[in-house]
């Protein structure tokens, strides 16, 4: 049964994340009285992608080439490496906090190398832009988190979560002020509103796109399915860290059913929030941007000093 349960960790972030795509696009469609694409239209675009033939510059080196299957394994990893309908599981080699903050930040050195590799000016000043971004969320990164490992007195994400799924009322304002924290963070790590706009490609503004606007065929396919890969990575951190009520306690049958049904619940409801933000909002101007991250940052360190 242990076998299954971590099987069902290493297929389920590649296996939902088109689909998570999918539900937020037709969220925001129905948000602007339109009708949308289907809500499996990402898995026909990854299809369509891997079917194409590629266009690779010559100025391009292996970074250019290899980015996307480093980008892509790395999510896999990540994927299996945090609580997702489960918490009695035992990984004491990839699960921990730091590991988790620094196998992401190779993805997204790899992903800002990879824009800047062919010598696109596009894809310059994406990797710029995006480097920025990450340096100033990585603070309020690592202290949303780091606020629940000092509450549970472990760095293991799956201690964490079993720890926070028994509440504790004392706990309950700085896991709060966290979350807001995390929150602001996953919009940016995961290029959604209002840091930037998934769905555009005027060069003034984009960000994550103007980095793999060189890109085609299987490795472009890779990227759009890593990228997606990340954005449920992050959902599945913020539902089952902060609010991990239903995830599995135990190894049975019931519990791990039930713990897989509560997870999609609470992913589709994420979801939701994030589809009636990015239609209810602008995106920033860039320059605007750090302000945000700096309140993420001071969240943390607030919900830190309630704790000590």
């Amino acid at each position: 049964m242990s076998f299954i349960i971590w099987t069902i960790q290493l297929i389920l972030v590649p296996v939902l994340s088109p689909l998570v795509i999918g539900v937020i696009r037709k969220s925001k469609a129905r948000f602007q009285n339109r009708r949308g694409a289907s809500i499996l239209q990402p898995y026909n675009d990854v299809w369509k992608l891997m079917h194409k033939d590629e266009i690779i510059s010559a100025d391009a080196s292996w970074i250019f080439r290899y980015a996307p299957y480093i980008m892509f394994a790395v999510t896999l990893v990540v994927g299996a490496s945090i609580p997702l309908v489960a918490s009695f599981l035992k990984n004491e080699y990839t699960s921990d906090i730091l590991a988790i903050v620094y196998m992401l930040a190779i993805g997204t050195f790899f992903l800002a190398l990879a824009g800047i590799d062919t010598g696109s000016s596009f894809g310059g000043f994406g990797s710029s832009r995006e480097m920025t971004i990450s340096a100033l969320a990585e603070g309020g990164f690592i202290f949303s988190l780091l606020t629940l490992a000092l509450i549970s007195g472990s760095t293991n994400l799956f201690s964490i979560s079993a720890f926070i799924a028994a509440p504790n009322l004392l706990s309950a304002l700085p896991i709060m002020l966290a979350f807001l924290g995390f929150f602001i963070v996953l919009l940016a790590e995961t290029s959604r509103f209002p840091f930037d706009n998934p769905a555009t490609h005027l060069e003034l503004t984009m960000i994550h796109e103007a980095m793999i606007l060189e890109y085609s065929g299987k490795r472009l396919a890779l990227m759009e399915w890593a990228s997606a890969n990340k954005l449920l990575i992050f959902i599945s951190l913020a539902i089952n860290l902060f609010f991990p009520w239903g995830i599995a306690q135990n190894l049975s049958l019931g519990a791990v059913t039930f713990g897989i049904v509560v997870f999609a619940v609470k992913v589709s409801l994420f979801c939701l929030v994030i589809a009636t933000i990015e239609s209810t909002i602008a995106k920033l101007r860039f320059f605007r941007l750090p302000d945000l991250l700096i309140v993420s940052f001071i969240l943390n360190v607030v919900a830190i000093g309630l704790i000590i």
